[in-house]
């Protein structure tokens, strides 16, 4: 699957107060102020100015979903050794006392313990990771296991997206204390939100990463700090928007090619175990 989930863009930032600055006092009371309460067609076609270009349309950023972890329970005892020696596409870790297995549809790679606890991860979205997780569960169940699917939940996603300018990263976490910024260590600022609670790393190049618990406080993270790094934006120079342009562009037309491939991967039941041959799946669990 094509990891971006999201090509509408954040056009809906119409609440944030950063995009257009207006230190003046409004052009009407300062015209009421000098001349009056007479109404003056002036000032009446300064105000449709002004209101146009507050409703500007905002620029679109592309929201990528690269990780999705999710976590879930079989609920019975899993024999790691049995499932290494007739499983398919594992590898027994015993120094970490657990098995790793692995899917080509969708590609994710689960990590198993013998308490049943299993953790899925390298899915792009909330319903890949489900179909994924189900996946596992029946394979174990073909293995000779009484597993049962129970208590699924997304524990973490990890998204990133380029906003359409630069930031001056340095004087941004000057002025806000949430931002912690480390240069001999990490050349990202950390930024912390409490609601939803994310942890993004915003670069100098315009570039976020954002770790939250789902997909939509994901987006919610983005929506809450391009208010705040807008005001720290600086122009990219004529090679950079080029490049930014061509990437851009390569991102949606992978999307769009990847796309069709989603769709005919979900016709797939959700009984599917493993995209190999017939013959090796039947070997491995006679």
């Amino acid at each position: 699957m094509a990891t971006v989930i999201q090509e509408n863009g954040i056009n809906n930032l119409s609440s944030n107060p950063g995009i257009v600055h207006s230190h003046q006092m409004p052009i009407s009371d300062r015209t009421n102020h000098e001349m009056g309460d007479q109404p003056n067609e002036a000032v009446i076609d300064c105000q449709t100015v002004t209101n146009s270009e507050e409703t500007e349309e905002a620029p679109e950023i592309d929201i990528i979903i690269n990780n999705v972890v999710c976590s879930f329970s079989v609920r019975c005892h899993l024999n790691l050794r049995q499932i290494a020696l007739t499983g398919v596409n594992v590898e027994f870790r015993r120094e970490n006392g657990m098995v790793t297995m692995k899917l080509r549809r969708p590609y994710t790679t689960a990590s198993i313990w013998s308490s049943g606890r299993i953790t899925c991860t390298g899915a792009t979205s909330e319903v890949q990771a489900k179909i994924a997780a189900r996946r596992y569960a029946r394979c174990l169940q073909k293995l000779g296991f009484k597993a049962k699917f129970h208590n699924f939940r997304v524990v973490n996603v990890l998204g990133t997206c380029t906003m359409p300018f630069a930031i001056k990263i340095t004087a941004f976490s000057q002025k806000h204390r949430e931002a912690d910024y480390e240069p001999e260590l990490h050349p990202g600022v950390t930024y912390r939100l409490t609601n939803p609670k994310a942890t993004l790393k915003i670069f100098s190049t315009g570039s976020v990463t954002v770790t939250a618990r789902s997909v939509g406080d994901v987006q919610t993270a983005i929506e809450r700090i391009f208010p705040l790094v807008y005001e720290f934006r600086k122009e990219r120079t004529p090679a950079d928007e080029e490049l930014w342009q061509a990437k851009r562009a390569k991102r949606k037309s992978s999307h769009d090619m990847h796309s069709v491939k989603d769709h005919n991967d979900g016709l797939l039941e959700l009984v599917t175990l493993s995209d190999d041959d017939q013959n090796d799946s039947n070997q491995s669990w006679q």
